[in-house]
């Protein structure tokens, strides 16, 4: 086992949610081996074609972290991860929700305007949902374009942006990709409608967190409103202008928002949790072009940290 490979105990966590089978019928490459692979890059951000030897053709490591980037396998270990978390009592579900800019590398730019057209997945009869089926797999919809593929210019360039929901153990539960120009406010919605976690027996998944704590940026109406509707108790300080404006319309601004000082010294597990991110070179920089791969490179850096603490 080399160093930053899946141990026995993590593999053992894994091995029963991987797919069975391969392309056309025929058998896949040992699953341990290329995630092992597919783990070095991640860690160490060399180029595919740099892969050592003892994790086998580079193009066969590439083509499955693709894959698996593309039908949401990568998404899927990582739920199951969390839902046996849950089970364990082992979530604070006390999150924080932050962002941060990942500056692209002059290799991810130059993806096709227009996307390639998706090629339908096809699979076994009896094939879960979410694992890759004998067939060719194609790439999800949408992209192309800079826009479409997470990019902008920003303070810092040329710039993807994570957004990150943390729980209190500085874990991520949920992240969405925006171009870095994006500001955060704006997709408060939209990155906690990617907390998902299912039960390990009967019922609904988990999608509402006992309470989010967020910096000023997120201290819109529009996301109080959110927050209130959905009745996930909040700790997002007040802007000074907002203050000012409220006071000035007299009893007409409203109540003052609540906030408790004390709770939101708790805010700092979602800068952790994206320092931890940042410790796999393959996510600090983005060299992907399409920005579904540099997704499943987030996801699997983040089921790795699952995986380890």
């Amino acid at each position: 086992m080399g160093r930053g490979d899946l141990t026995n105990a993590e593999w053992d966590r894994l091995e029963s949610f991987l797919p069975r089978g391969g392309a056309r019928g025929g058998r896949w490459s040992d699953h341990r081996r290329v995630i092992n692979g597919v783990l070095y890059r991640v860690r160490t951000g060399v180029q595919w074609r740099d892969l050592p030897e003892r994790f086998g053709p580079w193009e066969t490591v590439y083509k499955r972290h693709r894959r698996w980037s593309a039908d949401g396998t990568w998404k899927m270990l990582l739920s199951r991860i969390q839902a046996a978390e849950d089970a364990a009592g082992g979530i604070d579900w006390d999150v924080s929700v932050d962002s941060t800019a990942v500056r692209a590398h002059q290799h991810a730019a130059g993806a096709r305007k227009v996307p390639p057209a998706a090629v339908p997945k096809r699979g076994r009869p009896g094939d879960e949902p979410g694992r890759s089926g004998a067939a060719e797999t194609g790439r999800p919809a949408g992209g192309g374009g800079q826009i479409g593929e997470c990019l902008g210019r920003s303070r810092g360039g040329f710039t993807t942006k994570i957004h990150i929901v943390a729980e209190g153990r500085c874990r991520p539960l949920a992240f969405v990709l925006t171009p870095g120009h994006y500001g955060d406010g704006p997709q408060l919605e939209h990155v906690l409608e990617q907390v998902c976690v299912p039960r390990a027996g009967v019922g609904r998944p988990r999608t509402r967190p006992d309470r989010v704590l967020a910096d000023k940026a997120y201290t819109s109406r529009k996301n109080r409103r959110y927050l209130r509707r959905r009745g996930i108790r909040h700790t997002i300080p007040e802007r000074l202008d907002q203050r000012r404006h409220r006071q000035n319309r007299g009893s007409r601004g409203g109540r003052p928002t609540s906030f408790d000082s004390e709770r939101y010294k708790k805010r700092n597990t979602v800068e952790r949790a994206i320092n931890r991110l940042k410790g796999f070179r393959a996510v600090a920089t983005r060299y992907e072009k399409r920005a579904y791969i540099y997704l499943g490179t987030v996801t699997l850096a983040a089921l790795t940290i699952w995986l380890r603490t």
